[in-house]
Parts: C-alpha cells; structure tokens; sequence
C-alpha cells in the first residue's frame, strides 16, 4: 500500500508540476489570463503550449507508475474505480487523501522553481454556467475515455489516449478542461495563469464529479462487462 499512495502522491505532485510550471513558463507571452475565450494570439499561443505540455507530461506520468499503483492522480477516476468495486472504500479514501496532498506540493514546488512564493492565493474568477458546463463535459471525456478503453481490453492505450483527449479538453472547453478535483483544489495557491479562485472550486468539483457519473453510466451501457450484459 505504501508504494501505490507513493506512486500516486509523486504522479499527482509531478502532473501539477507540470500544470503550473508550463504556465508560468509561458506567462510572458501575452498578460491575458484565460478564463472562457481566447482574445489574441499570445493567448491562443499560451494555450496551445499548455495543451501539450500537460497532455505529453501525463502521458509519460501515467506509464510511468501505472503497474504500481494503476496511476489515478485524479479523484474522479479513483472514485469510478470505487463504483465499480475494483478498489475498495478504505483504499480509494486513501488515494484521494493522497492526490490532493499530491497536488498542493506540485503546485507549491512550481511557485519555488519560478522563485515565487510557496503559496499565492489565485485571483482569478472562473464563474458561470457555461464554465461549469465546460467542466461536466471536458470531466465526461476524460473518465469515459478511460472506461471505453478498459471495458473493452484495451487498457494499454490508455496513457497516450488520455494524453490526447485532454490535449482536446483544453484547446476545446473554456474551462480549459480542469477534469480533476484534487487539480482544481490545488490550483487555488498559484495567482498565475493557470490559477483559480477559491469561490470558484466548489461549482467546478461539482460538475466533475457529475460529468464523471454520467460517464460511468454511460459507458456501463455501451461496454457492459460480462456479469454486467
């Protein structure tokens, strides 16, 4: 047990890493900080940098721990692990105690890198409908992407699939495609570009977590398991 809450703490603490350093990295390139649109090529440049450094960083990171501890880095996805009882209660509690610990030091350890201070309350507001809509749909592509390939024996394609779908998610979704509560959470102590304010976390968590469920329901339908059919 202790190798995979390892395995999870370091994945998750390298994934925000790579989040938040990528986007200090490529603050310089434009002031605007993006909350629902693109408004000039700095910013369209920003974001397209983000995207794949994120979705090439993850990729690497969940081949990387994923025979020890499956590579979960993300509440949702230990959650549908959990409905789907391949993981207990006590070891997804576990997990997801991990990941947001995880990546709260990922995000403290880009602020250092950058010679910022360890924690910078984020100032940036990421409200409304639409953004939490946004959310619901880039959380339901990732995990349903998860499951369509798992449910049907292909499990190996998941890092680079993940990879690529959520290089999708942020070029596509005005959220820039959070899809993860312990993510969200931790990104509340950058005040950079790809910070979010605290009154902003609980309405994203909540659409996770409700695009999550759709996508397990969903793809329980589309690839039942044989016990399920």
């Amino acid at each position: 047990m202790a190798k995979k809450l390892a395995a999870e703490f370091l994945g998750t603490a390298m994934l925000l890493f790579v989040v938040v350093g990528t986007g200090l990295m490529v603050a310089p390139i434009s002031p605007d900080y993006l909350t629902e649109e693109v408004t000039s090529v700095g910013a369209a440049l920003q974001l397209f940098i983000e995207g794949a450094s994120v979705s090439v960083g993850l990729a690497v990171i969940i081949i990387m721990f994923v025979t020890v501890s499956g590579a979960h880095y993300n509440p949702v996805v230990t959650m549908v692990n959990m409905i789907d009882r391949s993981m207990d209660a006590a070891t997804g509690a576990a997990y997801i105690v991990t990941q947001f610990v995880g990546a709260a030091f990922g995000v403290v350890l880009a602020n250092v890198t950058f010679n910022l201070d360890p924690i910078m309350i984020s100032q940036t507001d990421r409200i409304g409908p639409a953004i939490r809509l946004s959310e619901a749909v880039a959380t339901f592509l990732l995990i349903f992407t998860i499951l369509a390939l798992v449910r049907t024996g292909r499990a190996g394609a998941v890092p680079w699939a993940v990879g690529g779908i959520v290089f999708a998610i942020v070029l596509a979704t005005p959220s820039t495609g959070f899809a993860n509560p312990a993510l969200t959470l931790a990104r509340t102590l950058t005040d950079s570009y790809t910070g979010i304010a605290p009154a902003s976390v609980a309405p994203f968590i909540g659409a996770e977590v409700i695009g999550g469920l759709v996508a397990v329901l969903l793809a329980a339908w589309l690839f039942p398991k044989p016990d399920e059919a």
